[in-house]
């Protein structure tokens, strides 16, 4: 099952997020302030949405819309239906968000996004700005009230996260190491309670070989932990994969920065990884959770 480049062109691929309804996967170009199409049919690459207000991470919800985590606008927007777009989180505390990052979204519908400075930082992933929020949060928007509540606040860059298939668990990788050679480069995982809106009891999942970092990560139905692997080292450019217990499985070799990735395919098999200039693809012997 060899790794495929199924599309190239872009100046940073990331937050990949796969539509069975269309057989499409939607996926950032954060300099080129675009939201990119893959249709997985007859291979059909096209712009979704420019500007994209620097889009960084989406997913998808329980009824099938789009969640974008938007440098630039500086908020977490839906997608509806009809093509609109409703502004989910701009503001905590009556400050504006930092750089919404990535996000997921739980069963009862409620969203959890991570809230780093990277996108404003410099023009090249969003506008140049000082950070309104004191820490670089994880937070959560209760489904019915629209309320936006911190639920960690340790970390140093939390950037990709994702559930576990029955999301008892939390994984939210910390970039910090960016910001100097003493901070993190792994990943922390939770007990999730879902109906009470809380992560508790974190440790450290898998930690990263630095100056390497994980930004994107995802789960099969078996609860392997897939991440991304870039920044550092060039051999290390790809994909690892860890039990549910973390331990090393194995790599997947990519010849460029990986950013993010998700699950896709008619049958939840095929590995979708955004690397940097280029969106490769590989069938896997496993099958996505296909929770957001």
């Amino acid at each position: 099952m060899a790794v495929e480049r199924v599309a190239t062109g872009f100046r940073w691929a990331e937050g990949p997020v796969y539509f069975a309804a269309g057989r499409y996967v939607l996926f950032s170009d954060i300099p080129n302030n675009r939201i990119m199409r893959f249709s997985e049919d007859d291979g059909h690459l096209s712009v979704y949405r420019q500007p994209s207000m620097n889009s960084n991470g989406n997913t998808i919800d329980r009824e099938g819309r789009l969640i974008t985590c938007e440098h630039s606008g500086r908020r977490v927007t839906r997608t509806e239906l009809d093509g609109s777009i409703t502004i989910i989180a701009d503001k905590y505390n009556g400050k504006r968000l930092n750089s919404p990052n990535d996000a997921v979204v739980t069963a009862d519908g409620a969203i959890w996004f991570t809230d780093p400075v990277y996108g404003i930082g410099g023009y090249y992933e969003g506008i140049k700005a000082a950070p309104e929020q004191d820490k670089r949060n994880v937070y959560r928007v209760d489904p019915k009230s629209g309320e936006v509540k911190v639920v960690v606040d340790d970390f140093v860059e939390p950037n990709g996260l994702a559930l576990s298939p029955d999301e008892k668990k939390l994984y939210v990788c910390d970039t910090g190491f960016t910001d100097g050679p003493d901070n993190p480069s792994h990943i922390r995982v939770f007990d999730l309670d879902v109906a009470g809106g809380k992560a508790s009891n974190s440790k450290v999942f898998a930690d990263m070989p630095k100056p390497s970092i994980t930004d994107g990560v995802r789960c099969d139905t078996d609860g392997r932990v897939w991440c991304s692997v870039g920044w550092g080292d060039p051999n290390e450019d790809g994909v690892r994969c860890y039990t549910a217990e973390g331990d090393l499985l194995g790599k997947i070799h990519i010849p460029e920065t990986v950013a993010n990735l998700c699950f896709g395919g008619q049958q939840r098999n095929r590995l979708y990884i955004c690397g940097s200039t280029s969106l490769y693809a590989v069938y896997t012997s496993v099958q996505g959770a296909m929770k957001p």
